[in-house]
């Protein structure tokens, strides 16, 4: 290893040194620790019985080396503070770790998986000019063998279930909430102990990289959750972990986030090597596709406040993480989740941005979310909330989530969120939907709202899969499953998303009527999208339309097999000397193909 990179936070492979690494006859295990009096290894491989580990290098590093351990036996460290007092770590190296309320650590062979993803890995893309639906999961809540809350599919027993539905219903990437281990279920996996180490409660490491290669046998990305910001408060793992406090800060003031864990100090260069060599390490070893980061913005500011001021250290080491990771993995996608309106966060790390390849529009989701909340006798005062998003669109390389954060905690599910009673709600989801899917940037939709989900989400459930027997959720369904695939499909929906000639307002002034029509473009195809928010027929709406002799319907929200109240006899649409007159269905959407 590097030992000046390490210190001064510059490798990406600290992994490969640090941790339990198999050899021909045995095992090295290895931990940085530079506070302690004495470490001692402890395992299956010696009963538990303390085994003195020795200072190397600088007398900063650890590490012992034991002929009988191999694959699949636990260890830990026993950790010696100056006092003599002494704490049982799990390795933060650790390529596995036991399912909680047990902490040790698991030896783990990283070279028994063979992927076979070849073709995959070779043609993939940032998908800049491609389409990104992306459906996040919990991967412990999307479907159970069992109403128990710990009772959870495997890593390959979900390869079996949730492909298939991807492949379906037109999801191509699947964005997984984080799988680093941790020992509080309700944490989602955002407060991490393990972060090398692929949660045990769906199976072992080889499982996982089976699970991803399989995803790409089947033309699907997956992208992980990654959490550089903090982690867990537990004794055994990273907290004053050689009786200092080695990876968070020490002062408790900015030493505690919000959520009561521990925050990163990332101007340790040792930190940075840790969290940099972790997301390199599910991209390499795991062949994810890309990193979704979370929480962003306490990156950014100190404890997430702009009136705290920036936090220069962590920015300079997020713009140095995703440097570096662009460099080994150009075609991996690095995401922001980050609610603030701090500049060039999309920029390229050479132009002075933090070098992510997406933010999340958390502006767009607001905004819009807030516009369907609203009873629509008030739309007309709200109009320009949903123009207001093109004002800013172009500043940074946006998706549009709606993640699982819009559907938990008292804040209802989508569905929910539509204005009126529950008749009401389906028209107004199908029409926001193809609001959503006609607007540039790449789409992001969490598990159930696909279904029309009623309950907010639980990870200690599965989705209200028997919904479905519901005829307004079935057909809302399907609704979704069609508009996936015209999205998938249609190049003028994602190929211009980030260049201004790929979107055009035809009509953003019928503040009254709660019409809206707009245009989008790829280099050989033009479609028109029209949309009636109001919950009044709109009569005779007219709008002129350039260098078109022809208009197709796609899609539309009031279709009959949608449970809507219209039925198409035809799927063309006059043009009357060059202008289209169209009666909108109260609250509707229409997507219509140009032709010449």
């Amino acid at each position: 290893m590097d030992f000046f990179g390490f210190y001064t936070g510059k490798i990406f492979d600290a992994y490969r040194y640090l941790g339990a690494h198999v050899e021909e006859q045995g095992v090295t295990f290895r931990t940085f620790a530079p506070g302690a009096l004495r470490i001692t290894l402890i395992g299956e491989f010696n009963g538990w019985q303390e085994w003195e580990m020795n200072r190397v290098h600088d007398g900063n590093f650890w590490e012992c080396y034991v002929q009988n351990a191999h694959p699949g036996m636990m260890y830990k460290y026993r950790i010696y503070r100056q006092d003599q007092s002494y704490v049982d770590h799990c390795d933060p190296y650790g390529y596995g770790m036991e399912l909680r309320p047990n902490s040790a650590s698991y030896i783990r062979d990283l070279s028994s998986y063979a992927f076979q993803d070849d073709a995959w890995m070779r043609n993939r893309t940032d998908c800049k000019e491609r389409p990104l639906n992306i459906y996040e999961i919990h991967f412990g809540s999307f479907k159970k063998p069992s109403d128990k809350a710990d009772d959870w599919y495997t890593y390959t027993e979900m390869a079996d279930i949730l492909i298939p539905y991807l492949k379906e219903y037109g999801y191509n990437y699947v964005e997984i909430m984080p799988l680093s281990e941790h020992p509080c279920d309700e944490s989602w996996g955002y407060q991490n102990t393990g972060f090398f180490s692929p949660t045990s409660r769906y199976g072992t490491a080889e499982d996982l990289m089976k699970f991803v290669d399989t995803c790409h046998q089947n033309d699907i990305g997956v992208i992980l959750d990654f959490v550089p910001v903090h982690f867990a408060v537990d004794g055994y793992a990273l907290t004053n972990y050689d009786g200092t406090a080695l990876y968070e800060y020490p002062h408790q003031d900015v030493g505690v986030s919000e959520w009561g864990s521990c925050n990163f100090m990332h101007s340790r260069g040792e930190v940075r090597c840790f969290l940099q060599s972790a997301a390199n390490y599910w991209l390499t070893e795991y062949h994810m596709d890309g990193i979704r980061m979370d929480a962003i913005s306490r990156i950014i500011y100190w404890q997430g406040e702009p009136a705290r001021g920036v936090n220069h250290n962590a920015v300079e080491f997020i713009r140095e993480m995703n440097r570096g990771l662009k460099t080994m993995h150009p075609t991996a996608i690095l995401s922001a989740e980050d609610s603030t309106s701090f500049p060039n966060v999309t920029k390229p790390v050479s132009e002075g941005g933090l070098g992510f390849d997406y933010k999340w529009d958390m502006g767009w989701m607001n905004d819009t979310l807030d516009y369907f909340r609203t009873a629509p006798e008030y739309r007309s005062r709200d109009y320009h909330k949903l123009t207001f998003s093109m004002m800013y669109y172009y500043n940074d390389t946006f998706l549009l989530p709606l993640s699982h954060d819009e559907v938990v905690h008292g804040k209802a599910t989508i569905l929910q969120k539509m204005s009126g009673d529950y008749d009401m709600k389906f028209p107004q989801a199908r029409a926001f939907y193809m609001y959503m899917y006609a607007h540039p940037g790449k789409k992001l939709n969490f598990m159930g709202n696909e279904l029309g989900q009623l309950r907010e989400w639980d990870e200690k459930r599965e989705q209200d899969w028997d919904i479905l027997e519901y005829p307004l959720h079935d057909a809302f369904h399907h609704f979704m499953k069609d508009l996936n695939l015209i999205y998938q499909t249609h190049p003028a929906l994602s190929q211009k998303d980030y260049t201004a000639d790929g979107f055009q307002w035809i009509d953003c002034h019928q503040e009254e009527r709660c019409i809206y029509a707009l245009e989008r473009r790829a280099s050989q195809e033009r479609i028109l999208a029209v949309f009636n928010f109001s919950d009044q027929l709109q009569e005779k709406y007219e709008f002129e339309v350039k260098d078109t002799k022809k208009l197709t319907i796609l899609i539309a929200s009031d279709m009959e097999q949608y449970a809507g109240t219209k039925k198409y006899t035809t799927m063309n649409i006059p043009l009357q000397n060059g202008k289209v007159i169209l009666d909108l269905e109260p609250y509707s959407a229409i997507y219509l193909q140009m032709g010449i």
